[in-house]
């Protein structure tokens, strides 16, 4: 079981190395169910594994050139102003375990749902994934607004807005895909940063996971960054919403008491 902790780690951060999103999708489930945390205990560990995703996935981006720190500061300055608000709000819902594992679920859900619709649609080809602008456009108030709604799953939940994020960078500021990736992973961190010193400081973080579970998300982050430049994803957006549809429904079972 200790073994499954670092490999865990790998597939969380390659998955966020190459999507672009924090990998908590991966490593909620499996601190919830397969080691049995609390729902307060497995979003603050989750939280502090996705920073190191994010971390090792916006170090390797940025040699790539898919950051423009520049463009985004506006929306990591947001993010990180409404993670550290809703962080706090923390302390009123992590004691509601089921309420926690409902918005969860149903984010997830959410999460999975848009998987499956995107690799539907890359799949067929009906539609070209990059849009036509070279970088990061859109007015500072909307990259404020995007910031802002980014910061609330992490400081509330404990998990990342890459789904959010990365479509928001492609689609409401016309970035293309890659550049998309690497500043959703580039402001997430900031993100996780936040939200990880306040659970922390809140008392739901479970340190004794984090050595091989932290040190496989950087590991991770940086090979699915490199195959980000390789490796077309929509089969693999396909699988993961199949079996995440399946993750979210266990979650809002765990509400209802099934």
């Amino acid at each position: 079981m200790v073994a499954m902790l670092g490999i865990a780690g790998f597939f969380a951060g390659a998955l966020g190395g190459l999507l672009g999103i924090g990998g908590g999708i991966l490593l909620m489930p499996l601190l919830r169910f397969g080691f049995d945390l609390s729902p307060a205990a497995a979003a603050g560990t989750c939280v502090v594994a996705v920073l190191f995703t994010t971390l090792g996935g916006s170090f390797k981006h940025y040699r790539l050139g898919h950051i423009e720190l520049k463009a985004i500061l506006p929306v990591m300055a947001a993010g990180l102003i409404s993670s550290l608000l809703f962080s706090a709000l923390f302390v009123f819902v992590s004691g509601k375990g089921k309420w926690l594992d409902f918005g969860t679920g149903v984010v997830f859900c959410a999460v999975a749902l848009r998987m499956l619709w995107e690799g539907a649609v890359e799949w067929r080809c009906i539609r070209k994934t990059d849009p036509a602008g070279k970088a990061v456009g859109g007015s500072i108030s909307a990259k404020i607004a995007i910031g802002g709604m980014a910061g609330i799953l992490p400081g509330l939940l404990g998990i990342g807005t890459g789904a959010v994020l990365v479509p928001a960078f492609a689609i409401a500021l016309r970035a293309p895909i890659k550049i998309a990736i690497g500043s959703s992973l580039a402001c997430f961190s900031l993100n996780a940063l936040a939200s990880s010193a306040c659970k922390a400081l809140q008392g739901h973080v479970e340190f004794s996971f984090l050595p091989l579970l932290c040190l496989g998300t950087v590991v991770g982050a940086r090979f699915g960054a490199t195959l980000n430049g390789r490796f077309s994803s929509p089969l693999l957006k396909l699988m993961f919403g199949s079996f995440f549809v399946y993750v979210a429904s266990k979650y809002v079972a765990v509400f209802f008491g099934h």
